[in-house]
């Protein structure tokens, strides 16, 4: 391979900051863990910045496969820590390959239901009480606890947690022998 056609691949040619020229780092492997964290007031406004960056993280991730699940619950988790809490909240992405693992925490301690429980299904003309259903149904695993600590100066809060497994590719069949 020619000097030019090897530096004609993209992803063997350094990524420069646009104004400092300075390389970027390479971009983390698929499996490499990572993790982001987004705080925000109590605002009706931040759920939707939250699916927002959620989106665009995952994305950035390749994790396109997740985007939906992980959008719907951790919006509605956001939601009802706003809805429901005085004070602020964060939504912390986490990825262990093959796991992106999301916790929405708030300044509230006292949690939706004991733990292992299931949610207690809703008459169809309820204003509310779905959330936990949906979370019931759509994650491959949830759960919460309290906390004694966190940005709320020192005041207690929870955390509300799902996990989403990527599922890998299905095997190719093996080739019949002629």
């Amino acid at each position: 391979m020619s000097n030019t056609e090897q530096n004609s691949d993209p992803l063997l040619l350094p990524c420069l900051a646009p104004l400092t020229g300075v390389p970027h780092p390479p971009p983390l492997a698929f499996t490499a863990p990572w993790h982001y964290e987004l705080h925000f007031p109590r605002d009706p406004r931040g759920p939707g910045v939250a699916r927002v960056t959620l989106r665009a993280v995952l994305g950035a991730h390749g994790l396109d496969e997740l985007i939906d699940r992980a959008e719907l619950l951790a919006c509605e988790l956001a939601t009802n820590s706003v809805r429901h809490t005085k004070g602020s909240a964060s939504v912390r992405l986490q990825w262990l390959h093959p796991v992106l693992r999301v916790s929405v925490c708030d300044s509230c301690p006292d949690l939706p239901l004991v733990a292992g429980a299931r949610p207690a299904p809703v008459g169809p003309h309820a204003d509310g009480g779905r959330g936990l259903l949906i979370l019931d149904a759509l994650a491959d695993r949830w759960g919460g606890r309290a906390t004694h600590e966190g940005p709320w100066s020192g005041e207690g809060g929870k955390t509300i947690w799902f996990e989403l497994r990527l599922n890998p590719p299905e095997p190719e069949p093996p080739a019949l022998a002629a």
